[in-house]
Order: structure tokens, then C-alpha cells, then sequence
């Protein structure tokens, strides 16, 4: 099948020959080629399509098995029928194409019929039929719409410093999206780590296509009723991320760079005397002897440990940037070891490539070798043993000066030696994996922070993501928004954005903005470069502080929601900020330029970005009962609005129906409160809540040391129902504090018992101060609750009213 005659320009797939049913599925050969399909599940098949001998079953970014699930296969006419409880897939036999389509038999998604599968030498590619209103979402970390229809895009990481607001490609690939389109949905993950194409119907009104400029058409096909069933299966196939650190997603602080040790301390006692919640502090090259990694500079950094335990008395965890480029340097220990042990790039010919990065000269890390993978782990002993347990995989695509990587360098694959035309664009995914298997296994037991700028489809798994090196301006801090909105739909659950921007200097009123929104974002961290302006929560003038304090502490206030959300991630894949179209999948507006930036942070608290110049702005609300944050007015759903935003307020709402776990604003997250704060909002529809908890720094929650209960809304009955509480962890919980919101009632029962309600004039935030200075009460807004303390209990709980 590999003759030179199928090597021709515009070569299809051809006619069907000869085909098998197997125990997962079915194969068959072509004119041109050969295909096989494996039935994963009901909801999942894989599509692997070759000109060569064999498939190619290794994958880094696949993890599930097919399992042993029903389907028939019949053949008729013109083709064959293969059929699951989920779908049904139909195979052309004149020419051989693929066409699934649901149990009532719409199509959801189907190749273009004169175009099919085919190759142009050595790029295959498949070209799917553009269907009527068809919408695209996904590809995660990817500038442009949310609505990707009409848009192209390329997969080849790439170190995007300072990158404009339609640069592509950047730093991450993941090369899976979903269809929608006749009130349906589907997904597919393209599994070609090669560079890679995707066409949404760009320049032409007849195909979306997908294609790689070589190696195996690999994609696997997901159906499901919901985006989140599709994102679910997404997961399944590529894996979820294990349960951060608690104190990980508190606020961060970063710049390039803080040195010596004295800025750091000084730093730390800021934040605590200046009354602003922080878990982080973030060391960038600086710390490193002449940018060494592995090292630590013995003038600005002379005593590590004595640091990182003054640091950790005060409620701060460190984390440290790690590169991958080792210094060529004799007499440096990871560079001598690094030879010992033979585990850098290399090209054909067997020698050690080099590249210039920050330390000058580097050998490079091969991560798809098993045994530099044991060697990278090693490496981190000496960070492990002084404190540190946060890690930052920076310049990892591989970034070196020049960006002009040579495509010949040789990369092992687990045993399966390819090129960095293969090896590129899970270069940063592999050294994610090494760092997060490596510092998990020296830290018996406690649960490293993993952070990549580079990554591929699975790096969820291993790392949170950042979105790079963004740019103080608005347009740049609502794109960073909607790429993490994308990367959600795309697995990646931990992500964010660096606050303020990296390059550049933020205005006041940009950063006070940033902050806000930032607020609400999985990963939580203010950086800025070298050489800018000062960017701390209080180097923007007295009125930012007060801003920056509010919503810093508003975030800590939702830490029993937010760790909540991150324990679901977990489990189902489910991302903390969700794009309005997970939920109101086939609202047309959630996808106008005006709203397609706005977001759920879990299903109950809707946020609206805007930018910092403006004081209107218009937002959609979609289905439901809405109300604002600060003042507790409500709005019915399915209706757009205009809403004043001034600095201090960033839009923000909360669903009708929600049950909101929070506490008080604590310091940071080793501070603990014996009082849970459930905020109960009045709605018309039943809602559930799971709140979770455990002691947020250990891996014992996978065995069930967990204390984790679901909490329903069930207004047709007048209760709230916490449910008995599963798991064998020790709740530190003895108050339960309960908040109705636009409640009629002035008393409850709990469990049978009466208890009478209180008025109480509430508000999130801290009034702003003026500068006569006056507080004024009105500022950010306050709203009347009806509030009671009862005792807490891990046992069932309902509440009547």
C-alpha cells in the first residue's frame, strides 16, 4: 500500500477492497489505503487511516482502553453499518467515507463526499461537509471567536512573546473541538502530534477540514447529548488532572524578577501587613546562579532554606521556575550527570544539539525518554528537601534564540525514535509529566503545583497552563478570558492569565480591572517583566489597594465553592470557568462578539468582562433568574441589559436557585474557620450543589479521606437538602451560617427545629474609602439577607421554610 503510485499529489483514500469485523470494531483496505475503526464505548470511536503497513497504536495524550461494549456490523448495498446504543456510523463503499449520525438518524457529522480522506505527499488530511449553521468551538489555547466558523489555525508551539490578538500559533496545542450544529453535538480529537491544520470553513463555503503534514490520520469521534458530555468524553480519552494543592489556587505573586531574598521577605510581610490575602510567591530566573537550573544565586539568595521556612511561617508557599535548557558547562552537576547518563536531543548523527536560551549554550532534555524522565525527577530532590513544592516549566516549546528549532532532532517516543517534526509539539506536555511524576514521587505523599506554558492534548494530567506572555492592554485582558474559556472546552481545567499583563505597563484602572477578573479565573496570579513598573495589588495607588483587597478576598471568601469545582474537575473533566455555550449550548447570543467573553465560574455565578475604559457595558443574560453581585437586584434571563461598571465594579451574578458554600475571608488557605456561609438564592428551579472538602495538601482524598455531600434547592418543596456526608475526612466545621436572599420568610426549620431569622445588611465587599476619607456605605453595594446560625453536622440536613 506504499508503492510509489499512491505517493502522488491529491491522493484519495479510493474504493473499498476487503474488510473485517474485529473484537473492537472493524478494519478494512482500500484502493489507496487501509483503515480500522475501534469502538473506545458507546459514545467514542478512533478512526485511524494509513497509507502504510500498520497502524500506530502509541499515544502520549490517550490513556482509556476500549471497553468491551456492544455494536453490530451489517453490510448493505452501498456500504456497512456499524452501531452502537449512541450512534451509528455508516462507511461508503464508492469511495470508502465515514458518516455518523445519531439514533433518529441526523447526521452529526459526515465527510465531504468528493473529497474524503486524502493525501498531498506526505500531509493527510480529512475533509468533513460544512453543515447548515454548523458552529465550531475548541483547540483551546487559540486566539479569534468563540464561535470558530470561518477561522483557520495551526498547531506548532511556539514561543509567542508579546503576541497580538490574532497571533497563531502560540505555546499549546490541543487539537480537539465540537461540533454543533441542528441542536446536536459532537466532538473529534485529532491525535497527530505533527504540525497541524484546522479549517473551519475558511475561504470556502464547502468543507472543515483537519491535517497533518505527516504521520497517521488518527481521530477519534465523540458523541453525546451535551457539551459537557462531550467535554466528558474528551477527558475519559485524555485523562483529568489529580486534585491541586488548596493553597495553589489562592492568589500568586510573580515578577521577572524578585531578588535578592530581603525584596522577597519584604514582599511577604507586605501583604500580610497591608491586609491582602496571598499563598504564593513566585521566583523567576533571578533566583538561579547566572539562570542554572537546579542552582540557587549564593549572593541574592545565600540561605534558600532559612527563606522558604520564614516564607512558610507566615503562610506562603514558593514556587520556582524551571527551564529546560542545561548549561553547557563543565563542573556543573546537571550538565556532567546529563552527559553521564546520555539524555539530551541529539541530532541524526548522535550529537548533543545546543541551543542558546538564558544561560547561554544548552543541551536540552529528551522527555520522551524514559530514562531522562527518571533523570529530571532526581534533579528536583534538592528543591524538595529545602521546601519548595510549586513548579514552573517555562520556555518549553523548546524556546531558544533564534526560534528556529531544526526539525532533524532525534527524539526517542518511548522506544520509537522520531523527529521534531513529531517530537515538537510534546516537547513542553513530556516535561510537564516529568516534573509533576518526579516532585509527586520525592514528596511522599503531598501534592506538587505543576505550571506549563507549553503543552498537548493530556497535559491536564500533569500542569496547569498559563496563556503566556500577554500584553498590558484591554484587548489583551479579555482575550486572555476567552482563551481560557477555550481552554475549559478543551480539558484544561487549571488555566489563567497573568494579571496586569507581562509586557508592558498596566494603567490603574487596567490592573484594577485585571484584578477583578482575575478574581474569578482558575489559576490566580499577578506577574509583570523586567524593567516595567512595580504591578503588587498595592503599587497602583491607594483606591487599586482597596480594589485589589476586595476582590482578593472575595476569591478567598469562595474557596469552599471554587475547591468544589475543582474536585468535580477531577472527577468528570469539567472545567471552573465555563464558556456560557456549555451550558446554553444553542443560545444564538451566547456567541455574539458582545457576549461570547462572558462565563460561568461553576454553574451558579456568571461574570462579564469588560474593559477598563469603559463605564457601560451591555450583557446577555441567558435563561433564568439572575442577580447582581453587589446589590441583589434581580433580572430575568434571556434578555440583554446595560449595566454602569465602574472600576470597582466588575459585572457579576448569581444564578436564581444557587446554594453558594463559602466563609470568611481568611489570610491564606493554612488559616482555617470552624463557620461554613451557605448563600441560598431564591429561584424556580431545582438545582444541586456537591461541596467538597479534605485537608487540601495530601493524596489520602483517593481513598476516600474526603468529607463530600450533595446539597439540593427544591423550591417546589420549600427546602434546601444537605445530604448525609460521604468520606472519611474530619470536617473542621462546627457553625453553619445560612444567608436566604430575597426570601419571603422570617423563620426555618432545620431538621424539625425552629429557628427565627435575622435581618441583615450584607455585603461581599468593603466599602471605598474616599479620600475626606469617609466610608461610604453605598460604594459597593449591599443588599438585605435573613440569616440564622445553626450547628454544624455531617449528617442529613434539610432545611424548611
Amino acid at each position: 500500500m506504499s508503492s510509489p503510485s499512491t505517493k502522488n499529489a491529491g491522493q484519495s483514500l479510493g474504493n473499498l477492497v476487503t474488510y473485517q469485523k474485529e473484537a473492537s470494531g472493524i478494519s478494512g483496505e482500500t484502493t489507496f489505503g487501509k483503515f480500522r475503526i475501534i469502538v473506545y464505548n458507546e459514545s467514542i470511536c478512533r478512526v485511524s487511516i494509513t497509507r502504510e503497513d500498520g497502524f500506530t497504536d502509541f499515544s502520549y495524550s490517550v490513556i482509556a482502553q476500549p471497553e468491551k461494549k456492544d455494536f453490530t456490523l451489517d453490510e448493505h448495498g452501498e456500504g456497512i453499518s456499524l452501531r452502537t446504543s449512541r450512534f451509528h456510523l455508516t462507511i461508503s463503499k464508492n469511495p470508502v467515507r465515514f458518516s455518523f449520525a445519531d439514533l433518529q438518524g441526523q447526521v452529526l457529522n459526515e465527510d465531504e463526499a468528493g473529497l474524503g480522506t486524502s493525501w498531498i505527499g506526505e500531509q493527510v488530511t480529512t475533509y468533513k461537509k460544512l453543515q447548515e449553521g454548523e458552529r465550531f468551538l475548541g483547540l483551546g489555547e487559540k486566539t479569534g471567536p468563540l464561535d470558530r466558523k470561518g477561522c483557520a489555525y495551526q498547531n506548532w508551539n511556539t514561543d509567542a512573546y508579546a503576541y497580538h490578538s490574532g497571533a497563531d500559533p502560540l505555546y499549546s496545542s490541543t487539537p480537539f473541538y465540537i461540533g454543533i450544529h441542528h441542536n446536536r453535538v459532537y466532538g473529534i480529537f485529532f491525535d497527530n502530534t505533527h504540525k497541524s491544520f484546522f479549517n473551519f470553513g475558511a475561504s470556502n463555503n464547502r468543507f472543515s477540514s483537519f491535517f497533518a503534514d505527516a504521520g497517521e490520520m488518527n481521530y477519534y469521534f465523540i458523541t453525546g447529548s451535551s457539551v459537557a458530555e462531550i467535554i466528558q468524553g474528551y477527558t475519559h480519552l485524555t485523562g483529568r488532572m489529580e486534585l491541586p494543592p488548596l493553597w495553589s489556587i489562592g492568589y500568586q505573586q510573580c515578577r521577572y524578577s524578585y531578588y535578592p531574598d530581603k525584596e522577597v521577605s519584604s514582599l511577604a510581610r507586605a501583604f500580610r501587613e497591608r491586609d491582602i490575602p496571598a499563598d504564593v510567591i513566585v521566583l523567576d530566573i533571578h533566583y538561579m546562579e547566572q539562570y542554572k537550573i537546579f542552582t540557587w544565586d549564593k549572593k541574592n539568595f545565600s540561605n534558600p532554606k532559612a527563606l522558604i521556612d520564614e516564607l512558610r511561617a507566615q503562610g506562603f508557599h514558593i514556587v520556582v521556575m524551571c527551564d529546560p535548557g542545561i548549561k553547557i558547562e563543565p563542573g556543573y552537576k546537571p550538565y556532567d550527570d546529563g552527559l553521564a547518563k546520555d539524555v539530551f536531543v541529539k541530532y541524526p548523527d548522535g550529537v548533543n544539539y545546543a541551543g542558546q536560551v538564558w544561560p547561554g549554550w544548552c543541551h536540552f532534555p529528551d522527555f520522551t525518554h524514559p530514562k531522562t524522565r527518571e533523570w529530571w525527577a532526581s534533579q528536583f530532590q534538592d528543591y524538595v528537601n529545602l521546601g519548595v513544592d510549586g513548579f514552573w516549566n517555562d520556555m518549553n516549546e523548546i524556546a531558544t534564540w533564534g526560534h528556529a528549532l531544526p526539525e532533524n532532532l532525534v527524539f526517542d517516543f518511548d522506544g520509537d525514535p522520531s523527529t521534531a517534526r513529531r517530537g515538537r509539539n510534546v516537547y513542553g506536555f513530556q516535561m510537564a509529566r516529568s516534573t509533576y511524576e518526579g516532585t509527586k514521587a520525592l514528596m511522599k505523599g503531598k501534592r506538587p503545583f505543576n505550571l506549563t506554558r507549553s503543552g498537548f492534548s493530556g497535559v491536564q494530567r500533569y500542569a496547569a497552563i498559563w496563556t503566556g506572555d500577554n500584553v498590558s492592554y484591554d484587548e489583551h485582558m479579555i482575550l486572555g478570558v476567552r482563551i481560557v474559556n477555550s481552554l475549559g472546552l478543551t480539558g484544561v481545567a487549571f488555566a489563567g492569565y497573568d494579571l496586569g499583563g507581562f509586557v508592558g505597563d498596566a494603567s490603574t484602572k487596567l490592573f484594577a480591572r485585571w484584578i477583578s477578573i482575575g478574581a474569578f479565573a482558575p489559576f490566580f496570579r499577578g506577574h509583570t517583566m523586567i524593567n516595567s513598573r512595580d504591578s503588587e495589588p498595592w503599587s497602583y495607588g491607594e483606591e487599586v489597594e482597596q480594589i485589589a483587597r476586595n476582590y482578593i478576598k472575595f476569591r478567598y471568601q469562595l474557596m469552599p465553592y471554587l475547591y468544589s469545582l475543582f474536585y468535580e474537575a477531577s472527577l468528570s473533566g469539567m472545567p471552573v470557568q465555563r464558556s456560557l455555550a456549555i451550558d446554553y449550548t444553542f443560545s444564538p447570543k451566547v456567541y455574539d462578539h458582545q457576549f461570547h467573553n462572558q462565563f460561568l465560574l461553576g454553574p451558579f455565578i456568571l461574570v462579564a468582562p469588560v474593559e477598563s475604559n469603559k463605564n457601560l457595558v451591555r450583557i446577555y443574560l441567558p435563561a433564568g433568574e439572575w442577580y447582581y453581585l453587589f446589590t441583589g437586584v434581580k433580572f430575568y434571563g434571556e434578555q440583554e441589559i446595560i449595566m454602569d461598571c465602574p472600576i470597582h465594579k466588575l459585572p457579576v451574578f448569581i444564578k436564581g436557585g444557587a446554594v453558594l458554600p463559602m466563609q470568611r475571608a481568611l489570610s491564606n488557605t493554612t488559616e482555617k474557620t470552624n463557620e461554613l456561609i451557605l448563600h441560598i438564592y431564591r429561584g424556580l428551579e431545582k438545582t444541586v450543589f456537591t461541596h467538597y472538602e479534605d485537608d487540601g495538601d495530601s493524596f489520602d482524598y483517593q481513598q476516600a479521606k474526603y468529607v463530600k455531600r450533595h446539597i439540593y434547592y427544591v423550591p417546589s418543596e420549600n427546602k434546601v437538602v444537605l445530604e448525609k456526608a460521604e468520606g472519611s475526612f474530619t470536617t473542621g466545621y462546627t457553625n453553619l451560617k445560612l444567608a436566604f436572599h430575597h426570601f419571603d420568610t422570617d423563620s426555618v426549620s432545620v431538621n424539625g427545629q425552629h429557628h427565627a431569622l435575622a435581618r441583615h445588611t450584607h455585603s461581599f465587599f468593603s466599602p471605598m474609602e474616599k479620600y475626606d476619607p469617609i466610608n461610604d456605605p453605598e460604594s459597593m453595594g449591599e443588599e438585605e439577607v435573613k440569616v440564622v446560625m445553626v450547628a454544624y453536622s455531617i449528617g442529613r440536613v434539610e432545611i424548611r421554610w
